[in-house]
């Protein structure tokens, strides 16, 4: 998934970049609140983790800001604030969580894959389509039961495909969730880790939509020779 974090400690930035991409999701960050703005008018993200207490605009404009304009991915607000009255304040604001500092980077990674199950079908951590099993808490998966071993940007992939079993993404889709805002972004390489994926999950597992993009599609769930 695609996760925007906004906080402009730079110590604890650091620390949520790294737990949340180790989860193996793909980070964008903003240090102040008018970067914030800005990143969520104009780009896609699955979930938002924003601090309250940012620089030039506050996190509560950032986040009435989104929701005027339609904006509706999930955002989970940080505060050193911790009193009833600032949580109310920022879910009438537009949060679907909230969080006070100090926190266990366990906890909101907890929280942050429990707005993201609100995007798909799923409703716990582990992920099935026919014999392909994911768990998004351990960013592993298997086939027939049997491990498989995926590269980050392969495990990408195929979260992304199982969020929606059936749904058609497009390259430049698959490719704005892969790769990181300030890297080149070229779909054609998502050709090449589609055909990497491929040969790890079961034949006919990802249909090619011609013009189109790629959908993974639910296969007979008859145990075969692991690939």
């Amino acid at each position: 998934m695609r996760i925007l974090v906004v906080e402009d400690e730079p110590t604890l930035l650091a620390q949520l970049v790294a737990a949340i991409t180790a989860a193996g999701h793909t980070v964008e960050m903003a240090r102040d609140g008018q970067e914030a703005a800005y990143l969520g008018e104009v780009e896609d993200f699955d979930a938002v983790v924003l601090d309250l207490g940012l620089p030039i605009v506050d996190g509560l404009s950032v986040l009435r800001g989104w929701r005027r304009q339609g904006r509706s991915m999930p955002v989970l607000i940080l505060t050193a604030r911790s009193s009833w009255h600032e949580k109310v304040t920022g879910m009438d604001a537009g949060a679907d969580d909230y969080l006070a500092k100090p926190f266990h980077m366990e906890e909101l990674l907890a929280r942050l894959r429990a707005l993201l199950r609100r995007l798909s079908p799923h409703s716990s951590a582990l992920w099935h389509c026919g014999p392909i099993s994911l768990d998004t808490r351990q960013a592993s998966a298997w086939v027939h039961q049997v491990p498989i071993n995926l590269t980050s940007h392969e495990f990408k992939l195929l979260q992304l495909l199982m969020q929606q079993p059936g749904h058609v993404l497009t390259r430049t889709q698959l490719a704005e969730h892969i790769y990181p805002q300030d890297s080149e972004r070229d779909s054609n390489t998502i050709e090449v880790f589609v055909g990497r994926l491929r040969k790890k999950l079961p034949p006919g597992s990802i249909e090619t939509v011609r013009g189109l993009g790629y959908r993974l599609v639910e296969v007979a769930d008859h145990h075969a020779d692991p690939l």
